[in-house]
């Protein structure tokens, strides 16, 4: 089946889609691709669509490369929520700059969320909108916002550097390489916007000059302050 689905995929958004489509907004060229990476989805499931499951104590991600997507999808949920909470009622002080750059990333978070959402389709985990803890934010204090997007973007990236190379269908890796990419801006300009010059510091890249990489049951642990659900990765792939 894994032949098929790499025909299919390749037919929906080869060279030729992209070359067709090169001028599309990123929003909008994350709307037309999720569409119809949905129905991939379904194809390079066997055709057999899983819903998922869960109990009152914790939130099943799923196997395979679907898991590791709603992982991702999970994430990008509660950064999707945190970014519009904050661009909602923007803290104390905040200049012109600091509200274009907070609102270009939620709208980026948002794109995000729903690219997976619409990729998985009848497989996603449930919507979290209202699963989401920010008591320990104080949205009206800059340093409160910025420390918490600091850590969000961090992590972020660091999460899909590490769920990356889990992912077996090579249409899923190479989106994930796109989105991770801007990931990583945010989190240079939250860097930035914190301590100039700042956007590549030592907590955040090795010695090599690489990003940080974590595992998803790592991330689970940092995040899970903000879910008021337990997520439950066990099931996910770890090679």
């Amino acid at each position: 089946m894994e032949n098929i689905n790499n025909s299919v995929v390749a037919e929906k958004h080869g060279e030729g889609f992209f070359a067709e489509n090169k001028h599309l907004p990123r929003r909008q060229f994350f709307g037309y691709f999720g569409a119809a990476a949905g129905l991939a989805a379904v194809v390079a499931s066997g055709c057999k669509v899983r819903k998922i499951q869960t109990d009152t104590n914790s939130l099943d991600l799923g196997k395979g490369d679907f898991g590791i997507l709603n992982y991702a999808y999970a994430l990008e949920q509660l950064e999707a929520a945190f970014y519009t909470k904050v661009t909602e009622s923007f803290y104390t002080g905040i200049t012109a700059i600091e509200k274009e750059f907070l609102m270009d990333i939620k709208n980026d978070e948002v794109a995000h969320r729903e690219w997976f959402k619409k990729t998985l389709f009848l497989n996603k985990i449930q919507d979290l909108k209202y699963e989401f803890d920010f008591s320990s934010v104080n949205f009206s204090n800059r340093n409160s916002v910025l420390k918490t997007a600091k850590m969000m973007e961090d992590i972020g990236v660091s999460a899909y550097n590490g769920a990356g190379p889990l992912l077996k269908l090579d249409t899923f890796v190479r989106y994930a390489g796109k989105i991770v990419s801007v990931e990583a801006r945010h989190a240079a300009a939250i860097r930035d916007l914190i301590s100039y010059g700042d956007f590549a510091g030592a907590d955040a890249v090795d010695a090599k000059g690489l990003d940080l990489a974590r595992t998803p049951m790592e991330v689970i642990d940092m995040t899970a302050k903000f879910f008021k659900t337990r997520i439950n990765g066990a099931n996910l792939p770890t090679s």
